[in-house]
């Protein structure tokens, strides 16, 4: 629940009554595999197609979606299809296979083509394409200048400083009218008459779809879903329980919250492990010492290098109030720094190429050329960050400003809007910061602050149950340490299916179970998907003990010698 995926990552009232039993559409027309978009897709082995849905399944008078679609071929003989959502919301699931094809067809044995799809809103090749509510990054630049959407949220000392409240306080009625003023542009854009057709329950009767034509209207559909993915992953199964085969959920967001809550609201609960995993960094960069993390000094323990992080952010927050143009402000800084959370693969590299250059930035030491280098880069991620695509990926958008996909999501499945005020979402991000997240609690922008100001929900909405008994058992997955979709939401799904999901736990920290290699939760995925076994209750899985996160170093060590929790 996409990178603040994520998790980063809420219905009593639905804006459609519209039922699980409405008929799945079986497909006009067969899929015509061919050759993949260069543009998108690299591995010539990959084959892509189409297929057309209705846009509103209730309605289908009102038109058609076109779903773009991607298969790798099963190595070994052939069961059917595994379909997968890589998350976001807003991830492509075509770029996705693209870059994970190998370890997709590990983790499921072989024996299924691998199967995904760019969801409504995702890309250029399906039919509601990407959601842009503005024209350019410049023209999203003007409108948001001089506020937090540009700067991210400035604060000191866990947000104990009355004056950073005060200060945010004050940008309230600001931030609440350009909200509502983004509503209403994007309703005036070209995707405005796409916004109530997109969301969970679309990707998941477009799935089921695409399952009835590739496998048949009465094979078991068979999935794999990470992050947002799990929300799908769940949605499907208490959707449509009949139809569910072997079914992987890892990185699980909580249904039953963003049923019932505002995103805003849920947000604090996602964030639970969050100071934990940078502590994780913090130890791991000490244990390498110098020679392995550029923010390490000999005998440094893990507070001696958060007292430099701190230092930064405080340098970062100081130059802010003199200038209020710095090239990257302590809020874009958290937001980086979080979004280092998710991937412990990339904590050497950022340690050590990227934090020396935003100490340089803050100190006015870097050339006027990385400086302006990494205040783009940071930038562009702060709407991106849950996405979790690459840089590479957004820029080559046809339009460079920020994409609304993953707020589109979000906020069509969101519970209708109850007269929250900016104000309150405020209080919420500073009582976040200062009982919850000290790191994180105070991220700025993501995409689902917007919902509770935002114009338009999906003409459906799946309510509940959560507690269907499924035709099959499904497999729920879920790392010690997660970010953004954290192990309480994963164990409270595993409850409410009961006997029909078994959970299995990775000691490990990052988004989802890929987030560090991991032969034995390869090993439990593929047992499971190739001849439904499942693991006992309790499984705890380890991190391949010859991935290191720093030179040397690696995630047991760091487990072992990880600090008390309070940063």
């Amino acid at each position: 629940m996409a990178h603040y995926n994520l998790a980063a990552i809420l219905a009593l009232a639905f804006a459609s009554s519209a039922s699980c039993a409405a008929p799945s559409y079986r497909g006009g027309s067969q899929i015509q595999w061919g050759a993949c978009d260069p543009s998108v897709v690299s591995d010539t082995s990959l084959s892509c197609g189409f297929l057309l849905v209705p846009l509103d399944y209730q309605d289908p008078s009102v038109g058609t979606a076109r779903l773009a679609i991607v298969k790798a071929n099963a190595t070994g003989e052939r069961r059917g299809s595994l379909f997968f959502n890589p998350g976001g919301p807003g991830d492509s699931g075509i770029g996705s296979v693209n870059d994970n094809k190998e370890l997709l067809l590990t983790v499921s044995g072989g024996v299924y083509d691998v199967i995904s799809w760019d969801p409504r809103g995702v890309g250029n090749l399906t039919t509601p394409g990407e959601i842009f509510c503005f024209d350019s990054l410049a023209q999203y630049t003007t409108f948001f200048n001089g506020t937090i959407e540009i700067t991210g949220i400035e604060e000191t000392g866990n947000f104990t400083d009355p004056a950073d409240v005060k200060t945010l306080l004050r940008q309230a009625p600001i931030m609440q009218k350009k909200y509502n003023e983004v509503g209403q542009k994007c309703l005036r854009s070209s995707s405005s008459k796409f916004l109530k057709y997109m969301g969970t329950a679309a990707a998941v009767r477009d799935m089921v779809s695409i399952a009835n034509v590739l496998d048949g209207p009465d094979a078991p559909i068979n999935y794999l879903g990470t992050s947002y993915g799990t929300l799908i992953g769940s949605w499907f199964v208490n959707m449509f329980p009949e139809r569910v085969g072997r079914v992987i959920l890892d990185g699980v967001v909580d249904p039953t919250a963003f049923a019932t809550q505002e995103p805003s609201q849920m947000f604090s609960s996602q964030l639970v492990s969050a100071d934990n995993i940078y502590i994780a960094l913090l130890t791991g960069c000490a244990l390498t010492g110098p020679s392995g993390c550029a923010a390490a000094s000999d005998g440094d323990g893990p507070l001696e290098i958060d007292a430099k992080v701190q230092t930064l952010l405080t340098a970062a927050y100081d130059a802010t109030k003199v200038n209020a143009s710095v090239p990257v402000t302590s809020g874009n800084i958290r937001l980086d720094l979080f979004n280092e959370m998710y991937t412990p693969t990339d904590w050497s590299n950022f340690m050590n190429e990227e934090y020396p250059q935003l100490v340089q930035i803050v100190n006015g030491e870097a050339p006027a050329n990385v400086s302006r280098a990494l205040s783009r880069r940071s930038r562009l991620r702060l709407m991106d960050v849950i996405r979790r695509e690459s840089l590479l990926e957004r820029e080559s958008e046809p339009n460079d400003s920020p994409s609304y996909t993953a707020t589109a999501i979000w906020c069509a499945d969101s519970v209708n809007p109850r007269g929250t005020t900016m104000k309150a979402v405020f209080e919420g991000i500073v009582s976040t910061a200062q009982n919850v997240s000290h790191m994180f609690g105070a991220g700025w922008p993501t995409p689902f602050y917007p919902c509770s100001f935002w114009p338009v929900r999906s003409v459906e909405r799946y309510q509940g149950p959560f507690n269907k008994k499924l035709a099959n058992k499904i497999l729920i997955a879920s790392n010690m340490l997660d970010p953004i979709t954290p192990l309480p939401s994963a164990e409270k799904l595993a409850g409410l299916l009961g006997q029909d999901a078994v959970l299995v736990r990775q000691n490990g920290f990052g988004h989802t179970t890929f987030s560090a290699p991991s032969s034995c939760m390869n090993g439990v995925f593929s047992a499971y998907m190739t001849n439904g076994t499942l693991p006992p209750n309790g499984t705890v899985c380890e991190v391949d003990a010859d991935f290191e996160v720093f030179d040397g170093v690696n995630t047991a060590d760091i487990l072992a010698n990880i600090p008390g929790t309070d940063v």
